[in-house]
């Protein structure tokens, strides 16, 4: 640790650069280094903050395609209960794939939440705490009456196990492995008449998610802790073009007060 300062970690920045390591991967990586760092200086191990004047890799994730409602309900209609059931746990719930991969009818908390409380690592392909969460953590998102109807009938018709809805199909005792999800949907993708649009990605229904919300006026700071972001600063670059216009609709209430 004593060998930690500033040209460390900048040099560290800079490998990872040279390396060709995407963007999103090398913010992740820094944000570790940064907590590690950061713990230690406050414990004294380093009497100067080793980050001070280091500028971290500037990630902006871009904007993502959104499927209309038509698509949707196309995707709602496609491949097996499974993937039914996770199209919906994405667009209604806005849960990552791995979240829905972790669906469980112990957490239903109410008729109109529901508390998600982990999910399955894509790593280690074994249920794990939350993507930026402690473990025991957890989010609580809205319901819809409709995604909370897909849960109960998949249970009806499948069985749980321990409240878990999915397993894997070669080993009940395992968790469904998202990347399961993925073939399916890409196998979906290359059908004649595909019901997945050209540039959706499983991404997408989280997209639609946040679109639907944000398009209804929900506050963004809402949207941002129910999608399990970070920062709300990664949410607002995301979806600001979703926003209802707030700089048109600013100006015509000023409009509105000048001429009072």
């Amino acid at each position: 640790m004593n060998s930690f300062d500033h040209k460390v970690v900048e040099g560290f920045i800079r490998n990872m650069e040279s390396a060709g390591i995407g963007l999103a991967a090398q913010s992740n990586a820094f944000d570790k280094l940064t907590s590690i760092l950061l713990d230690a200086h406050r414990l004294g191990i380093f009497e100067a903050n080793p980050l001070h004047g280091v500028k971290p890799p500037q990630y902006t994730p871009g904007r993502g395609a959104i499927p209309d409602p038509r698509q949707l309900a196309t995707l709602r209609s496609s491949g097996d209960d499974t993937f039914r059931l996770l199209v919906d746990l994405m667009s209604g719930c806005g849960m990552r794939n791995g979240e829905a991969a972790a669906v469980n009818v112990r957490n239903l908390v109410a008729d109109d939440v529901y508390r998600i409380t982990e999910q399955v690592n894509q790593t280690t392909k074994a249920y794990g705490p939350l993507k930026h969460r402690k473990p025991g953590d957890y989010r609580e998102v809205p319901l819809p009456s409709r995604i909370k109807g897909t849960i109960e009938r998949y249970a009806e018709n499948h069985g749980t196990n321990d409240g878990y809805l999915l397993n894997h199909p070669q080993d009940a005792t395992l968790p469904f492995q998202p990347y399961l999800f993925q073939n399916q949907w890409q196998r979906l993708r290359k059908e004649h008449n595909s019901p997945v649009p050209h540039g959706l990605t499983i991404y997408s229904l989280r997209h639609f998610f946040a679109s639907n919300c944000l398009g209804n006026g929900i506050p963004v700071t809402d949207v941002a802790e129910w999608m399990g972001h970070k920062s709300i600063d990664v949410t607002f670059k995301i979806y600001r073009h979703l926003m209802p216009g707030t700089i048109g609709k600013a100006a015509k209430m000023l409009d509105l007060c000048l001429a009072a």
